[in-house]
C-alpha cells in the first residue's frame, strides 16, 4: 500500500508510525490498523524489530497486511 503525502500527493517512506516526505519535507504521523476489523494496532517493538497485534482477537498481523492511515 502506497501512502501519498497530505500536502503535495507525493509518495512517502514509511517508517513504523511515521512518514516523512521528501518533496515537501513533512512528517506524518501514521497509525497501523488492523486489514480484518479497521481497529488500531498495538506496535510491538523489541531488538529492533517492529510487530503488529491486533487486540480484537487477529492476533499478529503481518507488516505487509498493515493499514497505515494518516492521524
Amino acid at each position: 500500500m502506497e501512502i501519498q503525502c497530505p500536502h503535495c500527493q507525493q509518495p512517502v517512506e514509511v517508517t513504523a508510525t511515521v512518514a516523512h516526505c521528501e518533496h515537501c519535507q513533512q512528517e506524518i504521523n501514521l497509525e497501523a490498523r488492523c486489514p480484518d476489523c479497521h481497529q488500531p494496532l498495538q506496535v510491538l517493538k523489541a531488538c529492533g524489530a517492529v510487530d503488529y497485534f491486533c487486540q480484537n482477537g487477529h492476533g499478529l498481523i503481518s507488516k505487509k497486511r498493515v493499514e497505515f492511515v494518516p492521524v
